[in-house]
């Protein structure tokens, strides 16, 4: 995941209007975008701006942005893991269930609901690079691109079904951390499959690189996941 936030990566002001949203965004993508023919063209930062564009130029995406910055103080900021495990966990003390949760509970929330939501998103993940190797050899093919429909369709499922696990039953305050990285994995997942699906529609490579770039944040958000857990499994 990118050191910098959505708005730094725009260059704008929180609490920046759409409108300043959208000059910013149109004035990265002339520098940028390896079409312009600038020499300061891109790729890899025009995915940036365009990720960031696809969220703060949503106000729904945005609100739900704002609110993880707010939850989690922007976990694309640097700060060590020890000070964004106790910002989560003082979160979680004011919004979930008080008391201590006992080791019993803890083992029960690993096994009913980490190990099987990290199964169905590593479906969804894992897959990705070779469907879209696959695609590649000729995207306008009905065959191939029904194939990557297919595979979309069940991330979908898998995705729902993560969902609807992970909210099943409270999180553990021990582990907070790794439940944020989970419930903000599951949410740029879910964003992520309906660029793709976009891309199936339009064969615009905008909606497709946006997915991927989702899908990469979603990748490394379950890493910290898992490197959060590691010590109490």
């Amino acid at each position: 995941m990118s050191d910098s936030n959505h708005y730094q990566t725009l260059d704008v002001h929180p609490h920046a209007t759409t409108l300043e949203i959208k000059q910013a965004y149109r004035r990265l993508a002339k520098r940028f975008h390896p079409d312009s023919n600038s020499p300061t063209a891109d790729p890899e930062k025009i995915i940036q701006v365009n990720a960031a564009y696809e969220v703060l130029s949503n106000p729904e995406r945005r609100r739900s942005y704002d609110q993880k910055r707010n939850y989690f103080q922007d976990s694309l900021e640097p700060q060590n893991r020890q000070q964004r495990t106790a910002h989560a966990q003082r979160h979680y003390q004011h919004h979930r269930q008080k008391g201590k949760k006992t080791d019993a509970q803890l083992g029960e929330w690993l096994q009913q609901i980490y190990q099987p939501v990290n199964h169905r998103i590593s479906h969804i993940l894992e897959p990705l690079e070779a469907q879209l190797d696959e695609l590649s050899a000729d995207p306008f093919d009905d065959e191939l691109m029904a194939e990557f429909e297919a595979y979309l369709e069940e991330c979908g499922d898998h995705l729902h079904q993560a969902q609807r696990l992970f909210q099943s039953q409270p999180n553990p305050a021990t582990v907070a951390s790794a439940a944020a990285n989970l419930y903000y994995c599951l949410n740029q997942l879910g964003d992520g499959i309906e660029e793709l699906k976009l891309f199936t529609l339009n064969y615009d490579d905008y909606h497709l690189h946006t997915g991927q770039e989702l899908f990469r944040i979603a990748s490394h958000l379950l890493w910290e996941a898992k490197d959060t857990v590691k010590d109490f499994c």
